[in-house]
């Protein structure tokens, strides 16, 4: 079974973790999904975290996202979580899609955007040893374990977790 008619949400911004996004896109790509990366603003082109050939660039803006055409978002790590994570359609994008039980899934230093959104709480999570403790402050309980599901949430602790991340993604993405 493929995700072929579903719409996947990614978001990117300044210093994105170019593995962790192109990686899953090509994923779920592989599995027929349609994928549509959004950013600041549409056609901006952003440079990842390690400054190589890799650039992502927006399709749709933040400001233009309506959650209910999407079946799930995607947020990649690097240092774009910790600035996207301050802008009030991120914020609700993350919110609207964790509410409507949509699959949110967060890598690496994605968790800071799914702190700021307020919908950690009461669950399991993992992402980079630098943000435990914010999970934690935020009331979600830390594992340390490469990919999972908690709920409509599905986490990835680092880089080198790219493949069980996929896994626990399509996998949920599937049931969904």
């Amino acid at each position: 079974m493929s995700l072929k008619g579903k719409k996947i949400l990614y978001l990117i911004g300044p210093g994105f973790e170019e593995l962790e996004f192109y990686v899953p896109i090509m994923r779920l790509q592989e599995e027929f999904a349609e994928v549509v990366v959004a950013g600041e603003k549409a056609g901006k082109v952003y440079f990842g975290k390690h400054g190589n050939c890799l650039d992502g660039k927006a399709d749709i803006g933040f400001d233009q996202v309506d959650t209910s055409q999407f079946d799930a978002l995607i947020v990649p790590g690097g240092w774009a979580p910790d600035k996207i994570r301050r802008d009030e359609h991120v914020k609700r994008i993350t919110r609207e899609m964790y509410e409507q039980k949509k699959i949110v899934g967060m890598i690496c230093h994605a968790g800071l955007v799914g702190i700021s959104a307020g919908i950690v709480k009461g669950h399991d999570s993992t992402g980079s040893e630098g943000i435990k403790d914010d999970l934690i402050n935020a009331g979600a309980k830390w594992r340390d374990e490469p990919a999972f599901r908690s709920g409509n949430l599905v986490w990835g602790r680092v880089v080198a977790d790219i493949p069980d991340f996929c896994r626990e993604l399509i996998k949920a993405l599937k049931e969904t």
